[in-house]
């Protein structure tokens, strides 16, 4: 019996690959043009950095986290998501010290043991970006459009929802209403009532729609926000404005975390079922301190490649894999040695170009040409090389003409490589 991969943890195959490399260059290219710097950070973290960050109650704690306890007795969790990796390693590597404001992202996979389902896998894959050093307004809406940029880039489309959660001055009598709503709700599902009583914002992100129902009709934290975070999100959406960024207020947008403070936002579509966020992130201006770092401000988002790529393949704008530029076919055990150099000679010049080492017919390795989509075939056998002039076909073509065969491999690998730029 074969072993196969785990439930929930996915194959990207040749065919699918492409469109990955597709985004995530469409990304960086994006990222350079903010001046993000890319970090890479370890897939096992100590788990206390996530229930620390994340927090206790949140489903991604409670229920979806991949720990374990290593042979030292260590409590170890696979990273459900990237902020509180960043984080750590910003304050363990002095990254402040070195710049004032850092602007970071960093790209790879992600572990929740969730109901695998279209869009949402086990191991998922997230492109991240951390912006710290700055509470400005405008790093929010500037953050918000690298996002739809990258969206616009790729030729996808998504509604921009956004809400300000407030900060630790005027959160509390926001959570003192909601707690007086929710104890008057009827029928809630227990986690609800249980969240209630530890953390009532967490509420508002329960998938019930028994529940998600009642909450349309609990109070807005738009209507208790404070003098600095109503001003904050009003230059927000000022900023947005100013870059003629569409979006939508959405004052029950909690997001599934506790870190985060003031400026929410989510990028969804409708294409996509149940699975409907393509990218979100917000403000979590505590968190590098909670952390055990200095007291500055943060602000982030991610995206999750899989949903990218699902988006693309539906809309038919899936990435096909690139033929080659060359095919040798050689016949002979002569002819095989001639493009056996000359298939390594052409590759330092930057082509990509391949051969069979088996000695197979002309039908067969003129098949293979084929099948690896090659634009051009170099055909190269005894009567060939006793003329000194192979025969180069166009595959689109079929087009066949002479070839010489210069006698030093360079000069010849050379002027081939001419050819086929």
């Amino acid at each position: 019996m074969s072993i196969k991969a785990l439930k929930g943890f996915k194959d990207i195959v040749p065919g699918e690959v492409e469109t990955w490399q597709f985004i995530e260059k469409t990304a960086r290219d994006i990222f350079h043009c903010f001046d993000l710097a890319e970090i890479k950070v370890p897939i096992l973290e100590k788990t206390e950095l996530f229930t620390r960050s994340i927090g206790e109650t949140t489903d991604i704690v409670e229920k979806e986290m991949y720990t374990f306890i290593d042979r030292n007795g260590s409590s170890l969790t696979m990273r459900p998501e990237g902020t509180a990796s960043v984080l750590r390693a910003y304050i363990e590597n002095g990254l402040l010290a070195k710049k004032t404001v850092q602007k970071l992202y960093t790209i790879g996979p992600m572990f929740r043991h969730e109901r695998p389902q279209k869009g949402r896998l086990r191991q998922f894959h997230q492109m991240s970006v951390e912006v710290l050093g700055s509470d400005h307004p405008r790093v929010d809406a500037e953050l918000m459009a690298m996002a739809w940029l990258i969206l616009k880039a790729l030729g996808l489309s998504a509604s921009l929802e956004i809400n300000s959660l407030g900060c630790p001055q005027c959160r509390p009598a926001f959570n003192a209403a909601l707690l007086d709503f929710l104890h008057k709700a009827e029928n809630l599902c227990d986690d609800c009532r249980r969240r209630r009583e530890t953390n009532p914002l967490r509420v508002l992100d329960c998938k019930s729609s028994h529940c998600q129902e009642q909450y349309q009709h609990a109070p807005s934290i738009l209507d208790f926000l404070c003098p600095g975070c109503t001003s904050h999100f009003s230059e927000v959406k000022e900023g947005l404005d100013l870059l003629a960024i569409p979006y939508r207020v959405n004052s029950f947008m909690v997001r599934g975390l506790d870190y985060y403070t003031r400026t929410t936002f989510e990028l969804v579509t409708n294409d996509l079922g149940a699975q409907s966020a393509i990218g979100a992130g917000g403000r979590y201006d505590g968190l590098v301190k909670q952390l055990g770092g200095a007291d500055v401000p943060g602000i982030g988002f991610a995206m999750g490649m899989e949903r990218l790529a699902l988006l693309l393949e539906q809309q038919g704008k899936g990435v096909a894999a690139t033929g080659m530029d060359l095919f040798v076919v050689a016949l002979g055990a002569a002819a095989q040695k001639k493009g056996f150099a000359l298939t390594h000679a052409l590759r330092q010049t930057g082509h990509t170009v391949s051969m069979d080492y088996q000695d197979r017919s002309l039908k067969n390795q003129m098949k293979q040409a084929g099948k690896a989509a090659a634009r051009f075939a170099v055909i190269l056998g005894d009567d060939e090389l006793s003329r000194g002039e192979a025969v180069l076909r166009n595959m689109e073509s079929s087009e066949q003409s002479p070839l010489a065969i210069a006698a030093d491999m360079d000069t010849w690998a050379g002027e081939l490589a001419a050819i086929l730029s």
